[in-house]
Protein backbone atom coordinates (compact mmCIF):
# COMPACT_ATOMS: atom_id res chain seq x y z
CA UNK A 1 0.00 0.00 0.00
CA UNK A 2 1.58 3.18 -0.93
CA UNK A 3 1.72 6.39 1.56
CA UNK A 4 -1.20 8.21 0.38
CA UNK A 5 -3.54 5.29 0.19
CA UNK A 6 -2.40 4.26 3.59
CA UNK A 7 -3.07 7.67 5.17
CA UNK A 8 -6.51 8.10 4.02
CA UNK A 9 -7.22 4.87 5.37
CA UNK A 10 -6.05 6.10 8.43
CA UNK A 11 -7.78 9.26 8.49
CA UNK A 12 -11.38 7.35 7.63
CA UNK A 13 -11.16 4.89 10.11
CA UNK A 14 -9.91 7.46 12.56
CA UNK A 15 -12.97 9.90 11.67
CA UNK A 16 -15.58 6.60 11.93
CA UNK A 17 -14.41 5.81 15.77
CA UNK A 18 -14.57 9.63 16.53
CA UNK A 19 -18.59 9.55 14.75
CA UNK A 20 -19.42 6.13 16.97
CA UNK A 21 -17.91 6.76 20.02
CA UNK A 22 -20.43 8.80 21.84
CA UNK A 23 -23.23 6.49 20.53
CA UNK A 24 -21.01 3.41 22.32
CA UNK A 25 -21.22 5.18 25.26
CA UNK A 26 -24.68 5.90 25.64
CA UNK A 27 -24.34 10.13 24.86
CA UNK A 28 -26.61 9.70 22.08
CA UNK A 29 -29.48 11.88 23.04
CA UNK A 30 -30.55 13.81 26.40
CA UNK A 31 -29.03 13.55 29.95
CA UNK A 32 -31.22 11.08 31.89
CA UNK A 33 -32.94 7.67 30.88
CA UNK A 34 -36.67 7.06 31.55
CA UNK A 35 -37.17 6.95 34.87
CA UNK A 36 -40.08 3.62 36.12
CA UNK A 37 -43.66 4.19 37.37
CA UNK A 38 -42.45 4.20 41.14
CA UNK A 39 -40.09 6.35 40.36
CA UNK A 40 -42.66 8.96 39.18
CA UNK A 41 -44.71 7.48 42.19
CA UNK A 42 -42.13 8.66 44.84
CA UNK A 43 -41.11 11.57 43.00
CA UNK A 44 -45.30 12.85 43.20
CA UNK A 45 -45.66 11.44 46.72
CA UNK A 46 -43.10 13.89 47.64
CA UNK A 47 -43.86 17.12 45.40
CA UNK A 48 -47.56 16.80 45.98
CA UNK A 49 -48.29 13.86 48.70
CA UNK A 50 -49.10 11.74 45.25
CA UNK A 51 -51.98 14.05 44.50
CA UNK A 52 -51.74 13.92 40.65
CA UNK A 53 -54.99 16.19 40.38
CA UNK A 54 -53.53 18.91 42.44
CA UNK A 55 -53.69 22.72 42.27
CA UNK A 56 -52.87 24.52 44.63
CA UNK A 57 -52.80 27.85 43.69
CA UNK A 58 -48.50 27.57 43.93
CA UNK A 59 -48.40 28.42 40.69
CA UNK A 60 -47.12 24.06 39.88
CA UNK A 61 -49.78 21.74 39.00
CA UNK A 62 -50.54 17.92 39.24
CA UNK A 63 -48.59 15.41 40.70
CA UNK A 64 -45.43 16.40 39.74
CA UNK A 65 -45.43 20.10 40.26
CA UNK A 66 -45.05 21.19 36.55
CA UNK A 67 -45.55 25.10 35.77
CA UNK A 68 -47.18 25.97 33.29
CA UNK A 69 -44.54 27.03 31.19
CA UNK A 70 -42.59 23.74 31.40
CA UNK A 71 -45.54 21.18 30.81
CA UNK A 72 -46.57 23.31 27.88
CA UNK A 73 -42.85 23.16 26.51
CA UNK A 74 -42.59 19.72 27.15
CA UNK A 75 -45.73 18.36 25.19
CA UNK A 76 -48.18 19.08 27.98
CA UNK A 77 -52.36 20.03 26.84
CA UNK A 78 -54.17 22.22 29.13
CA UNK A 79 -53.06 22.08 32.77
CA UNK A 80 -50.99 19.28 34.48
CA UNK A 81 -53.70 19.29 37.02
CA UNK A 82 -56.84 18.11 34.63
CA UNK A 83 -54.08 15.43 33.01
CA UNK A 84 -53.91 11.64 33.51
CA UNK A 85 -51.44 10.43 35.28
CA UNK A 86 -49.79 8.73 32.80
CA UNK A 87 -50.01 11.92 30.20
CA UNK A 88 -47.76 13.36 33.33
CA UNK A 89 -45.44 10.84 33.57
CA UNK A 90 -44.94 11.39 29.87
CA UNK A 91 -44.33 15.14 30.41
CA UNK A 92 -42.05 14.40 32.85
CA UNK A 93 -39.69 11.88 30.68
CA UNK A 94 -39.44 14.61 28.31
CA UNK A 95 -38.75 17.03 30.99
CA UNK A 96 -36.24 14.60 32.54
CA UNK A 97 -34.22 13.95 29.33
CA UNK A 98 -33.86 17.62 28.53
CA UNK A 99 -32.85 18.82 32.04
CA UNK A 100 -31.83 15.95 33.96
CA UNK A 101 -33.72 15.30 37.85
CA UNK A 102 -32.81 18.32 38.75
CA UNK A 103 -36.23 19.51 37.46
CA UNK A 104 -37.43 18.35 40.94
CA UNK A 105 -34.79 19.72 43.14
CA UNK A 106 -35.87 18.32 46.24
CA UNK A 107 -37.58 15.41 45.10
CA UNK A 108 -35.91 14.08 42.26
CA UNK A 109 -32.76 12.43 43.95
CA UNK A 110 -34.59 9.08 43.01
CA UNK A 111 -35.07 9.40 39.24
Amino acid sequence: MNFSIKRTVTIAAAAGAVAVAPLALGLGSGTASAASESQWDSVAQCESGGDWSIDTGNGYYGGLQFSQSTWEANGGQGSASNASKSEQIAVAENVLASQGSGAWPVCGSSL
